[in-house]
């Protein structure tokens, strides 16, 4: 790709923007930010360090729009981050309006990009920015899945003491507390999870990874995590620019699939040149079922709170 813009030049939105530039993944990488000189000092020195990381994508900031122009990507990252006791939906009205906000300034400046929203409530925040912006609901997906699947996996990895390489998992479902960790999809290099740990153990690891934001955001007290969300965003945005058709559980706006009509959803999707390829549906079983059911509803509620 020429150009990837990162939205919001913040803890979250700034390490993205590095990853990006020593992947290469485009010959330049802009960051946005409304705090002036924020995105231009965090800029300069990540340009400054890549004759030591070996990379020669620019990096360069700004607090116009107009730098973004003929941006083929965007990560959304500008909203208020949680704090301790904060529930994600309590970032509702104060998030839609920023994501609101920079959907259209993004659909003036490049139409035919593609936005990779990262602000929470995230599957929320991924439907103000389709209206917003206008665009086509294979170019504005949700990071969720993949954050959610790796903290899974990790905690995973910890448990059995291997590698997390050696493991395989998808969650699906809204990013919050009701995202459904699919155990049946879960295997140790093939091996299914269930005949390497109890049950009892299992659903222990599945409330930490429901619970794995807020575990991070009671440590760090006066923010939130940055490194795990933004490696998941750059993963997306991997896929896309080099047309991998990678499998990863992204929140995507459902026109019926899994039973569910006008909601951003985690379910796992194919990412390619263009954004999102295909969404995938795979067998649930019926308590799988019932708990993504119940996860769209939470979703659904909360948009009913938005409008």
């Amino acid at each position: 790709m020429r150009k990837i813009t990162v939205v919001g030049a913040g803890n979250v939105g700034a390490t993205a923007a590095q990853r990006l530039a020593e992947m290469e993944l485009a010959r330049e990488v802009v960051m946005i930010d409304v705090a002036e000189g924020i995105p231009e000092g965090k800029a300069l020195d990540q340009w400054e360090s890549a004759p030591v990381e070996g990379f020669d994508t620019r990096v360069t900031g700004s607090s116009s729009y107009d730098a973004a122009a003929g941006s083929e990507l965007f990560i959304v990252t500008a909203g208020v981050a949680r704090k301790p006791g904060m529930s994600r939906d309590d970032l509702l009205k104060t998030n839609a309006g920023i994501v609101e906000s920079v959907s259209k300034e993004i659909a003036r400046v490049a139409p035919d990009s593609i936005i990779i929203v990262v602000s929470n409530p995230l599957d929320v925040m991924s439907y103000v920015a389709l209206k917003a912006s206008g665009f086509p609901k294979e170019r504005v997906i949700g990071m969720a899945g993949v954050l959610d699947t790796a903290r899974y996996r990790s905690f995973i990895a910890m448990e059995l003491d291997c590698s997390v390489e050696d493991i395989q998992a998808l969650v699906l479902g809204g990013h919050g507390d009701t995202m459904v960790p699919l155990v049946s999809y879960t295997s140790v290099s093939g091996i299914p999870l269930t005949q390497l740990i109890s049950r009892e153990r299992i659903d222990a690891l599945i409330e930490r990874t429901r619970k794995g934001g807020a575990e991070i955001v009671g440590y760090l007290k006066t923010g939130s995590a940055y490194y795990a969300p933004s490696s998941a965003a750059v993963q997306m945005a991997e896929a896309i620019a080099k047309d991998k058709r990678r499998i990863l559980p992204c929140a995507a706006y459902l026109e019926g699939e899994y039973g569910q009509e006008g909601i951003y959803l985690g379910v796992p999707c194919k990412l390619g040149e263009g954004g999102l390829l295909e969404v995938l549906e795979v067998e649930l079983t019926e308590a799988e079922r019932a708990e993504l059911e119940q996860s769209a509803e939470a979703v659904r509620s909360t948009i009913t709170k938005l409008d």
